[in-house]
């Protein structure tokens, strides 16, 4: 939910901008994923300014240890990269060809991003915390390359600063990586208080990253119904008091946990095919 209704001068700018500034980013897909949406920010600009502060946040992570620690868990979160990666392209074929990166940061946070450019980084608190399989991790990546390939972050730039009459960009890029924070916080904190919610999406957002990231997931040859199971144990370990105050930077946007469950059960078996297709190749 935005911090300020639409002004009288935003609704008359948007009204001048609103034919030439509305688009869909991304082909449709099996998933059927297509909306027309509000962009006023240059993709160049956009991914410039996530590209810094992922530079930034690696960086200063890196010297305290957190980036990487465990080979294995790289390896791992690499490698279903490298499968979830090619079949963007059923999306947006330049998507192929961003500059991604691929990063496991040492936090007790239970979350994932992939920042606009393909600037992923999944925390270790996720995979063990949630003891997630290859499969549930396919769906956590895929979910999140989602929103980059659907380039939610320009479109939340955009509505920012269209509800607020004389925003910058990069006022509006600041509170949609670090709300509240306006800067990358990061001395004397954590990783978790550093990078705080992410990428705030709208629940219709979180649906459509939904859908596209279980057909990521299974035309790279993982089972799409391990999303359901991911958000089940996602919703069990919200239950808790100590746990949920770590998950609530990466659920306070989301759809109910019935309504996920139940448009995840419909579209995963929309796209089982590709992923029985997938698995008859290998």
């Amino acid at each position: 939910m935005y911090r300020q209704i639409l002004s009288r001068i935003a609704a008359a700018t948007l009204a001048t901008t609103a034919l030439v500034a509305c688009e869909t980013t991304t082909e449709q897909g099996t998933v059927g994923v297509q909306r027309s949406q509000l962009i006023l920010v240059s993709s160049a600009e956009m991914e410039k300014a996530a590209a810094t502060q992922y530079t930034q946040l690696i960086s200063t992570e890196t010297p305290k240890g957190n980036v990487n620690r465990d080979p294995k868990q790289s390896e791992r979160v690499r490698g279903i990269a490298k499968r979830l990666i090619p079949q963007t392209a059923v999306f947006r074929k330049d998507a192929v060809d961003w500059k991604w990166e691929v990063n496991v940061l040492t936090s007790p946070e239970v979350n994932a991003w992939c920042m606009p450019g393909g600037k992923i980084a999944v925390y270790s608190g996720l995979i063990e915390k949630l003891q997630i399989t290859d499969d549930e991790l396919a769906a956590v990546m895929g979910h999140e390359i989602s929103h980059a390939l659907r380039e939610h972050g320009r479109e939340r730039a955009s509505q920012q600063m269209a509800a607020s009459a004389g925003a910058s960009l990069a006022g509006a890029v600041a509170d949609i990586f670090l709300p509240g924070s306006g800067q990358l916080a990061t001395a004397g904190a954590g990783l978790g208080t550093q990078v705080g919610v992410l990428l705030p999406y709208s629940r219709v957002q979180e649906t459509e990253a939904d859908r596209m990231g279980v057909e990521l997931a299974a035309r790279a040859g993982y089972d799409p119904r391990a999303a359901i199971v991911l958000w089940q144990k996602m919703a069990k370990l919200s239950g808790g008091s100590a746990s949920q105050s770590s998950l609530t930077a990466f659920l306070s946007t989301h759809p109910t946990n019935e309504a996920r469950m139940k448009d995840l059960t419909e579209f995963s078996q929309k796209v089982l095919p590709l992923y029985e297709e997938a698995r008859a190749k290998k």
